[in-house]
């Protein structure tokens, strides 16, 4: 059996990694949407994003939209497969505790 992600595996950065592998290949989401879906205070949001992009597993892009800073979260290719990869581990976890 596969191990799981320890960078994924925390549930603030499950739950990143989840909302943004669930958007098509190259669409991601800006800090205020992800902070909404997660419910973190933007210190806890931004330290986990931090770690996430460290690993290789999401890309972030700061931009100003007319004079407001905007950062936008979006998940790598490898980011997508080890999101694919940690969801298989725990879809074998499963299917081996009900025997």
């Amino acid at each position: 059996m596969a191990e799981l992600d320890e960078v994924i595996h925390q549930p603030l950065r499950l739950r990143i990694m989840a909302a943004l592998t669930a958007l098509p290949d190259g669409q991601g989401l800006d800090f205020t949407q992800l902070k909404k879906l997660t419910g973190a205070t933007d210190g806890n949001l931004g330290a986990h994003i931090e770690t996430l992009a460290k690993a290789g597993y999401v890309a972030v892009t700061k931009a100003f939209v007319g004079k407001k800073p905007q950062t936008t979260v979006t998940s790598t290719a490898a980011g997508r497969g080890a999101f694919a990869r940690h969801v298989a581990t725990l879809r074998e976890i499963i299917a081996g505790s009900g025997r």
